[in-house]
């Protein structure tokens, strides 16, 4: 009777030790996701339990005990790290639980265009849930000042690229992140202009490369266009670059550039004063920069678009008043 009870007892160990090992087999090799990838938040001082608990409501495949036995046996009960952290597909238990406490979190991203303005970064920084919003409080003055920034505007001073930043982090950081890219990049540039320019300082060139940012979006176009305006700006001719009514416009524009838009006295019109403008008009690129230190050579003073995105060039105001009844008119 009692040896029937140990075998009993031994059977049934043997029987409970095979479970558990096909259920450790099961738990640490089955992919926790198959298909899709998920965004998953740990937040401040979530215990082990919580972590297991939340993974549980969001539906997210693990097993829960051996979650826990894993992360104590390891030592990783106490070392989960808040964050948002991307379970990717095939992941498995004991990875998932390495990337709780390797802090690696999920990056977002924003991409900021060329051409654009700082008023439509700031939109598009809004827009992001993610990011921590501090700016609605800031003023210019104190934004300039929190940058070091020595000039007068923030504006065509952030550089346009894709920026990576974590839940959490302020629309400040992404500013001042582009703020010291564009000044690497425009510092670099300027190392390695041309001579015989018109523009006399880094920002000056960054003035006309927003311009001819604004100008064209063919890549073949922007040495040619940076030729026109340091040909004028070397006669002391007006620029008067469309892209610049515009801006000086701002909400007042209503999408055609009229007749008597090109007469406002803004500080911007480039129709109605000579040189450049005050600030940049928009984030040139690097492409933009370089032509702007880069002109082309030749005579052409004047161009036109012609209707498919491409612009005629003229040497001549007879030339071009031809050109512009051709394409304009």
């Amino acid at each position: 009777m009692i040896r029937s009870f140990f075998w009993l007892m031994v059977t049934l160990l043997l029987a409970a030790l095979v479970f558990a090992a096909i259920s450790y087999q099961v738990a640490v090799t089955s992919p926790i996701t198959k298909d899709n990838a998920i965004i998953f938040e740990i937040k401040d001082n979530q215990s082990l339990s919580q972590v297991v608990q939340q993974l549980e409501q969001e539906n997210i495949a693990v097993n829960r005990d051996w979650f826990k036995i894993i992360a104590y046996l390891n030592g990783q009960q106490e070392q989960l790290k808040s964050g948002e952290y991307l379970i990717t597909p095939d992941l498995k238990l004991p990875e998932l639980l390495v990337l709780f406490v390797s802090g690696v979190s999920y990056q977002h991203a924003i991409t900021f265009p060329e051409g654009w303005s700082f008023n439509q970064i700031k939109q598009t920084l809004k827009q992001q849930t993610a990011i921590r919003q501090t700016l609605d409080v800031v003023t210019l003055p104190e934004l300039l000042s929190l940058l070091n920034c020595p000039y007068p505007h923030i504006e065509g001073l952030l550089f346009p690229d894709t920026y990576f930043f974590k839940k959490g982090d302020s629309d400040f950081s992404i500013i001042k992140r582009a703020y010291i890219k564009m000044a690497e990049v425009l510092q670099q540039e300027w190392e390695n202009r041309g001579k015989n320019l018109p523009v006399k300082t880094s920002y000056e060139a960054l003035i006309l490369a927003s311009i001819i940012e604004k100008e064209t979006a063919i890549p073949s176009e922007r040495e040619l266009i940076a030729g026109v305006f340091s040909r004028r700006l070397d006669k002391n001719m007006k620029l008067q670059a469309d892209p610049t009514v515009i801006y000086g416009l701002g909400r007042k524009y209503q999408g055609n550039i009229r007749k008597q838009d090109l007469l406002q006295d803004t500080a911007y019109n480039t129709y109605r004063h000579k040189g450049l403008t005050p600030t940049p008009i928009a984030m040139p690129g690097r492409k933009a920069i370089y032509a702007a230190l880069h002109p082309a050579q030749g005579d052409s003073l004047y161009f036109v678009a012609n209707g498919h995105r491409r612009h005629i060039f003229s040497n001549s105001l007879e030339s071009h008043n031809k050109a512009v009844n051709r394409y304009q008119k």
